[in-house]
């Protein structure tokens, strides 16, 4: 798999319950216009199914479904339009399929919650229909959102994504990609370039990385400096901004590179470099939780880790990196996001926030032992020692919103990935008890024995022990 699968550019608050039912939505408008039925459409509906269902509202499914339906991408719609559209569509009851097509539309109506439901392949199921004047169903396709933005089609189901023989390392387990290290003498870094050398030019894969770096670092930055109350009910305050202006008390900069600078030049010890890692990783998941821009990385949920750490490697570790070093952390970081992709899952609907900030964890604590000057195999230690201590861990989103654990747990996995790259390195892997491959297959054991209560339902955990009522489906 491509790093560029793992990495993508795209509209919080979840890949999984956003961008996910987004690309659905977008990829059957594409059926409808290559199979002539968008100008005989007069009305369509949407049934959700399972966790899509029960956390649907609190995590936007109906609102990425809208933009989705009406031609938008998450990539490049100005954000503010995620909020206004759908109320206009709402206020309307009309909607412009595919941008070019009007229809009468009714959120309410015909979006259907069926949470209680569960389409057979996975726990984020829906179906779209879309009807002609004579009220009889032209085209219907059934979609499953896997996780990470990932999305098949029902008949897709054993199609082995992003599968490309004709790499020149084919790497289907850490086993793979260590032995193919040792074998050419090369970083973790070496490798994935040479693979993703084989469909693009090494400018266009360092000008791909770099700007999906500057969607993260903007992430970072907005959230450092917006204040207010999060959407969806639950009153959270966003509190990076605050840290941020305690931390940095003269406060105006012209740009994001500016406060980086000044971050990194600033005389600080061990409790600000923490409190600096907390706030980085929380910028970005109040952004998320505000359906503003990020990058899936794997996860929405899970955004604000692979960011943070890349902060503290850039500010606190090595001030005076290069290009080359923050492609080359996202470049291990995405193949270690691809092992966990292809032997276990990164979707909590599956697996728990295990497969979310543990992988995203795994994938930073890689990315930044390796910038520490670690071996191939510490990179890959560390990403099992940051997995190894999220085993187990669920998903129970507070009144289905992307905010209660969700925010504060990407801290949580920020600190953790620096210290497993910090004890790998420090380690010898040949006398490790624990290997990579060991801690993926058990994350997907895990996953399998897991109640489904705590897999992103809102139905178990916190989500049932703090007092306030689950939006309405």
């Amino acid at each position: 798999m491509s790093v560029f699968d793992m990495l993508k550019i795209g509209v919080g608050p979840s890949s999984s319950h956003t961008l996910g039912p987004w690309r659905a939505s977008e990829r059957f408008v594409n059926e409808l216009i290559a199979q002539n039925f968008l100008e005989k459409t007069t009305k369509l509906e949407v049934h959700l199914y399972g966790s899509l269902a029960l956390t649907g509202k609190g995590h936007g499914t109906d609102i990425a479904v809208m933009m989705g339906l009406s031609g938008k991408d998450p990539v490049t719609v100005p954000v503010e339009e995620v909020k206004t559209l759908p109320l206009q569509i709402e206020a309307r009851k009309k909607m412009m399929l595919g941008g070019t097509h009007p229809i009468a539309f009714d959120p309410e109506v015909d979006i259907h919650f069926r949470g209680y439901q569960m389409l057979p392949y996975h726990a984020n199921g829906m179906r779209f229909s879309a009807m002609d004047s004579s009220a009889e169903v032209i085209h219907q396709s059934v979609f499953y959102s896997i996780g990470g933005g990932f999305v098949v089609k029902e008949g897709e189901e054993n199609v082995v994504l992003g599968r490309r023989s004709n790499v020149p390392f084919v790497i289907g387990s850490s086993a793979d990609l260590s032995q193919w290290c040792k074998q050419t003498r090369r970083k973790i870094s070496d490798v994935v370039y040479e693979n993703e050398k084989t469909f693009l030019g090494k400018a266009e894969i360092d000008e791909r990385l770099l700007q999906i770096w500057s969607v993260m670092l903007d992430a970072v930055y907005r959230g450092c400096h917006t204040d207010g109350i999060l959407p969806g009910g639950l009153d959270v305050a966003r509190r990076a901004f605050s840290i941020n202006q305690k931390l940095l008390a003269d406060g105006e900069y012209v740009s994001a590179q500016e406060w980086v600078q000044c971050i990194r030049f600033s005389r600080i010890g061990f409790s600000e470099v923490i409190k600096w890692i907390g706030c980085f990783a929380m910028a970005v998941n109040e952004e998320n939780a505000n359906f503003g821009r990020i990058v899936t990385a794997p996860t929405n949920g899970a955004a604000g880790v692979i960011p943070s750490v890349l902060m503290y490697y850039l500010c606190f570790v090595k001030p005076l990196a290069k290009n080359e070093d923050i492609v080359r952390f996202l470049l291990v970081a995405g193949q270690v996001g691809a092992l966990f992709k292809q032997g276990s899952t990164i979707s909590a609907a599956m697996g728990g926030c295990q497969a979310e900030i543990g992988v995203s964890s795994a994938m930073a604590a890689a990315a930044l032992a390796e910038g520490l000057g670690a071996t191939p195999d510490q990179a890959l230690m560390a990403a099992e020692i940051a997995m190894e201590h999220h085993l187990g861990l669920t998903c129970d989103p507070v009144g289905g919103l992307v905010q209660v654990p969700c925010i504060e747990r990407n801290s949580m996995g920020a600190v953790k990935a620096i210290m497993a790259a910090k004890i790998a390195q420090e380690s010898d892997p040949s006398k490790a008890k624990v290997t990579l491959d060991a801690v993926i297959k058990t994350m997907w054991e895990t996953s399998q024995d897991m109640n489904h209560k705590y897999k992103e339902t809102s139905l178990g955990g916190l989500a049932v022990n703090i007092a306030i009522a689950l939006p309405e489906c």
